[in-house]
């Protein structure tokens, strides 16, 4: 095998290694975030049925007037919720995580401001939260 370099590769190498101009750094790049982007959180542990609805409400409606583009919403997952054990609730509405995508889903006015719901969040057992996506003009 033939180690030598032949000189068309020395010129080159020689030229690029004179050459003043700087060769972007790519890994050092720090990544841009979108410059509009606002997200926030709401923890509902804790809050009844209608308290959770009411903060659910009111943070959608603040989030929307205050172009948040994004609100994570926790529930927990239910699975220590009491209302198991009663015969005479709706196991699913009777747990947040699932109650609260619901009354969104049927309250007109948020849904109006809402660009997107994702329910494959709220439908996995193993997560207790969920997005909302909210839209930047009615």
């Amino acid at each position: 095998m033939n180690n030598s370099l032949s000189k068309k590769d020395k010129s080159d190498w020689k030229n690029f290694i004179d050459n003043k101009n700087k060769i972007e750094d790519k890994d050092s790049k720090e990544i841009k975030s979108k410059p509009n982007y606002k997200e926030q959180t709401i923890d509902l542990h804790g809050y009844s049925l209608d308290d959770a609805n009411d903060a659910v409400h009111h943070s959608i409606l603040l989030g929307f007037k205050n172009k948040v583009s994004k609100i994570n919403i926790i529930t927990g997952k239910g699975s220590r919720s009491k209302n198991k054990n009663d015969p005479y609730q709706s196991l699913d509405l009777s747990i947040l995580k699932y109650s609260v995508p619901n009354y969104i889903k049927n309250n007109e006015d948020l849904m109006k401001k809402i660009k997107y719901i994702d329910f494959n969040e709220v439908q996995d057992v193993n997560k207790g939260s969920f997005s909302v996506l909210l839209k930047t003009k009615v």
